[in-house]
């Protein structure tokens, strides 16, 4: 029997994974930014005028959340789109 049997490599086993499918906002992310944007705008307009009811002060700060968010996560989009 021999002394150096031949061993199987574990790496040699392993399945590629998959890749994922690009999501929505990677696949646009400028159009998402502008609506980001758009978001913004549109809470500033309502709390400078039609913030006198709470109803359209709690719409302002969820359009701005909303937003700021948005536009933020599309903008990171655009970096890794353009690195990649």
């Amino acid at each position: 029997m021999p002394t150096n049997k031949h061993k199987r490599k574990a790496s040699a086993h392993t399945k590629p994974k998959a890749a994922k499918p690009p999501g929505l906002i990677t696949s646009h992310p400028k159009a998402f930014f502008l609506v980001g944007i758009l978001f913004v705008a549109l809470s500033i307009y309502l709390l400078a005028f039609k913030s006198q009811d709470n109803a359209m002060f709690g719409l302002a700060m969820l359009s701005l959340i909303t937003g700021v968010g948005l536009a933020i996560s599309a903008k990171v989009a655009v970096t890794k789109k353009t690195t990649s």
